[in-house]
């Protein structure tokens, strides 16, 4: 996963976390607020309720208990005056709140539990509420309500009823405080008694209204997180883009182009900063590889002067002296291995033009077929002295280049082939890339190369053992010439190889701006 996916997942978690806590906490405020709203207003129903209590016809739960007459309309103006609330009352005779409460802190606490519960079911009136499944407080809710400072008791209630399988949930306030009772018909006959109100609410409307909220909030995080998501995503590529600049500079900087910097964004952080170091490391690599390609170059050439000298006084000796067998054989071996010294020298020169950039090409149009022809014929000697057998196929391919260098680096390939003793070498022409590119090949049917070898190849000084020695006059640099001209061309080289079967070299070259051309102007 790429930093920009994980700077982007990271800041749309960290948001997204955010949101949810600002949605919780949201639907939680708003369901407080709701229920607030919905005890408040069923505290001013009970108010009413106590200011009105002995004008309000409530329907007796008790089967034996007698029909309260207050005239025929009395049942619709209770029912009007509270439409949205259900009331229960029971009432409680001979009680007061106090001595309640004392009784429940005595040892007889259960015993007056169960006597209020007695008194309740005979006292019991709803207006809404369904008598055959009345309200009723658990043991711990009454006993709290009694002990309450306010006499009172919000809670959410499972309602049930006859229509109703499933209970409803509601909003109920419990109220135990002293209420006036209407005690006979006549009016203005009336008593306080200690009650107990029930005041239910129906809570439809709020969940129906927390459904909604959810919905709402739930549709606005997923848009905040699609939003931020794509806002992260954004800004983190902003936020990397100098880094990317960076790395796209830095990858184009090679052994041949030192000298170029990766820019350094004004952005005043660290990626600023690890521009500053990379320019830094690199001006430090720089003259380091200077260093390393002046001493190459200053040794080869004060090594040439030498070397040239005692090549030549040996060949003097030899055809101005009489030596004698022993005489004559040091004599051989001095100037075969000045001659391997020069080889080595030319060869370091042409590594240090090449790692400095300065190695020239002279491009010209070039046919690939012909071009391989030519360099058949020019080791068909050095191939029939060995009993190798050289054949040139493929198409022709029209293509820029150097000659001169090209034909180093395909005379390299084809002699490294002769001293691993191929008995058959092809040298290969196509076009590939949709003809964009020429790809110049030699196969061989030598031993073939493990492939842990393949790439350590072009290293300098490294050399097979089985195949190319000291006696053969390799140095183990001619396959990063090669590398290295092939790359002065914007081509690449590799090789591919099978033990037992052969090896294959392939070099791919781009094919240039090349016009229509005549034979006669092609080398």
């Amino acid at each position: 996963m790429t930093l920009r996916w994980r700077l982007t997942l990271f800041y749309t978690a960290l948001l997204a976390a955010l949101l949810l806590v600002v949605g919780v906490t949201t639907l939680y405020l708003m369901r407080n607020s709701l229920i607030d709203a919905l005890d408040k207003d069923m505290l001013e129903t009970y108010t009413r309720f106590a200011a009105t209590s002995t004008t309000i016809s409530l329907n007796s739960c008790d089967p034996d208990a007698a029909p309260n007459d207050q005239g025929p309309d009395a049942g619709l103006t209770s029912r009007y005056l509270f439409s949205n609330s259900n009331l229960q009352v029971e009432q409680l005779p001979f009680y007061t709140q106090q001595g309640l409460m004392g009784s429940l802190g005595g040892a007889n606490g259960k015993a007056t539990l169960s006597t209020l519960r007695y008194v309740q079911e005979y006292t019991r009136s709803s207006l809404g509420f369904d008598c055959a499944f009345p309200v009723k407080l658990t043991d711990a809710q009454l006993s709290d309500l009694i002990r309450s400072s306010g006499g009172r008791l919000y809670l959410n209630y499972p309602r049930r009823d006859s229509i109703n399988a499933q209970p409803v949930p509601i909003r109920l306030l419990v109220v135990l405080a002293p209420v006036r009772q209407a005690t006979s018909i006549l009016p203005g006959d009336e008593d306080t008694v200690l009650s107990l109100v029930y005041v239910g609410r129906s809570m439809d409307d709020l969940n129906t209204t927390l459904t909604r909220l959810r919905s709402v909030i739930l549709l606005l995080f997923l848009a905040g997180l699609v939003t931020a998501g794509t806002g992260a995503y954004l800004l983190a590529g902003q936020a990397l883009r100098p880094l990317r600049q960076v790395q796209r500079a830095a990858e184009k900087i090679g052994g041949q182009t030192l000298a170029q910097r990766v820019p350094e964004p004004a952005t005043g952080d660290e990626v600023q900063s690890l521009a500053q170091a990379l320019n830094g490391m690199l001006g430090r690599l720089e003259a380091s590889f200077e260093a390393q390609r002046r001493f190459t170059s200053d040794a080869s050439h004060e090594l040439r002067t030498p070397v040239t000298a005692i090549s030549g006084h040996a060949s003097y000796l030899l055809r101005r002296t009489s030596p004698t067998g022993q005489q004559q054989e040091s004599l051989n071996i001095i100037q075969n291995e000045s001659e391997r010294l020069t080889n080595l020298i030319a060869s370091l020169l042409e590594l240090a033009r090449s790692d400095s950039g300065a190695l020239v090409m002279q491009k010209a149009p070039i046919l690939s077929t012909l071009f391989l022809t030519e360099i058949g014929r020019e080791l068909g000697p050095l191939a029939q002295a060995q009993q190798t057998t050289i054949r040139v196929m493929g198409q022709e391919v029209a293509f820029e280049g150097d000659p001169d260098r090209l034909k180093q680096v395909i005379i390299n390939l084809l002699s490294n082939a002769l001293k691993a003793g191929a008995k058959t070498i092809t040298l290969q022409s196509q076009a590939v890339l949709d003809g964009q590119q020429v790809r110049l090949s030699v196969r061989d049917d030598g031993p073939g190369i493990p492939p842990d070898q393949l790439e350590r190849l072009f290293d300098r000084f490294y050399r097979l053992e089985d195949s190319r020695s000291r006696d053969q006059g390799g140095a183990g640099l001619g396959l990063s010439i090669a590398r290295g001209i092939v790359d002065a061309h914007g081509g690449r080289i590799w090789l591919e190889s099978t033990v037992g079967e052969g090896t294959a070299a392939h070099v791919q070259l781009p094919v240039g701006n090349i016009p229509d051309l005549d034979d006669e102007d092609v080398p």
